[in-house]
């Protein structure tokens, strides 16, 4: 897994801490799954080992810890309603269970953003998420991840990435 972090060469002049947030999140919510961690220990490992730390070498990011907290442990209270969200956005011969771990992580993220983050327009939690999935994939999962964010983002604001709004 890609670790939120960027070596002197590559080093961006400003880091958006909430974007290092969301895809610390990612991880962590993958991490979660895979090893059964709980939401504290996972929390405190990011926030005293990884985020804005020297591991190896490597400067790992600054991220806002009260996003990444935030998302998740949302993630991991609305996972029953996120779900079905996701599940009825895939085609019958794709179901949640045959996702990843990392694209069901990054589409549960990137939903429970948009159902509770009203303040962050839609066309900066879908795009930050589709990057996040193109740090991860080369095929098809960026797009898949922005049409489920696009098509729920439709349905939860009223609008989508492309602005388009719902009908009165």
């Amino acid at each position: 897994m890609t670790a939120p972090h960027a070596t002197p060469q590559n080093a961006p002049r400003t880091a958006n801490k909430r974007g290092v947030a969301r895809l610390a999140a990612v991880q962590a919510l993958y991490q979660m799954e895979v090893t059964g961690t709980g939401v504290l220990d996972i929390a405190a490992e990011y926030e005293n080992f990884r985020l804005g730390k020297d591991i190896d070498g490597d400067q790992y990011l600054d991220a806002d810890p009260q996003w990444f907290r935030a998302i998740i442990a949302g993630v991991v209270a609305d996972q029953r309603v996120l779900d079905p969200m996701i599940r009825q956005s895939l085609t019958e011969d794709w179901p949640l269970s045959r996702l990843d771990s990392t694209l069901r992580a990054i589409l549960r993220a990137g939903i429970w953003e948009l159902r509770t983050k009203k303040e962050v327009p839609t066309a900066v939690i879908v795009s930050e998420y589709v990057d996040i999935a193109k740090a991860f994939y080369d095929e098809d999962e960026p797009k898949l991840v922005n049409a489920v964010l696009d098509r729920l983002a439709f349905e939860i604001r009223g609008e989508s990435r492309g602005n388009r709004k719902a009908p009165r």
